[in-house]
């Protein structure tokens, strides 16, 4: 009888939630995004929230792309976590570009492609990014470049329902506009999984992942998928038809 309660506690609790609860990806230029910082300092976790924070300029529509390039991401930790593992802006780039490549409708460089473009440009450091994704962008005939950098990419410490230590992930991504030379959209994106224990608002989004300790690359994912969906939504995406 006890557990039935308990049961139907959760159920309703969750019912609630979901109906309260609103995921938004374009935040403008909200105080809230205005007040975030280079590195990103939102973790530990957005509760009840996706993590992501999105900016475009009001003329994002006029950008036209045909084609895009994924720059690799570079590494920028915050001052928590001070380092990053060896392979974060790498595992976080692929899964850019693999987002990419499922959402279509415009034409993406492939990584080698871009791989070799930048053995011809000086080497990819935070101050220079911009002016990095411009050359680019010039050197493979790219609309626009995605680039950013990683902040935070912790790997969860246990097993899938015994965690000892949540993952958490946090990054930033850019896309400049080749045309008028301009960075239109930027997304930051900061998101540590939280216990039950710990939150109760944040039961929905426990249980979307099946009660259980995801990994960061599963977090990563949700940010990038949010991430690009809003970006390609902003654009105007003219694919390129052959023969013209």
């Amino acid at each position: 009888m006890t557990c039935r309660i308990v049961t139907l506690a959760l159920a309703a609790a969750l019912m609630f939630l979901a109906g309260c609860t609103e995921v938004t990806h374009g935040v403008g230029n909200s105080p809230a995004f205005n007040a975030m910082s280079d590195t990103v300092h939102a973790l530990p976790g957005l509760h009840g929230t996706s993590g992501l924070e999105v900016h475009a300029v009001r003329s994002i529509k006029t950008v036209i792309v045909h084609k895009i390039a994924v720059m690799p991401l570079v590494d920028e930790p915050d001052q928590v976590d001070k380092s990053l593992p060896p392979d974060a802006a790498q595992s976080i780039t692929a899964a850019i570009y693999a987002r990419a490549n499922e959402l279509g409708g415009w034409e993406v460089v492939p990584q080698d492609d871009v791989d070799a473009a930048l053995q011809q440009l000086p080497p990819l450091t935070v101050a220079d990014l911009e002016k990095n994704a411009l050359a680019l962008g010039r050197r493979i005939a790219a609309d626009g470049v995605i680039y950013g950098v990683v902040n935070r990419y912790r790997e969860r410490v246990g097993f899938d329902y015994a965690a000892q230590s949540p993952a958490a992930v946090a990054f930033v991504l850019n896309f400049v506009d080749e045309n008028t030379k301009q960075v239109v959209w930027t997304a930051k994106f900061a998101r540590e999984q939280k216990a039950l224990s710990q939150n109760i608002l944040d039961l929905p989004n426990f249980v979307s992942h099946g009660a259980r300790w995801v990994r960061a690359h599963d977090i990563a994912v949700e940010g990038i998928n949010g991430a690009l969906d809003n970006l390609q939504s902003k654009l105007t995406i003219e694919p390129i038809v052959q023969g013209k």
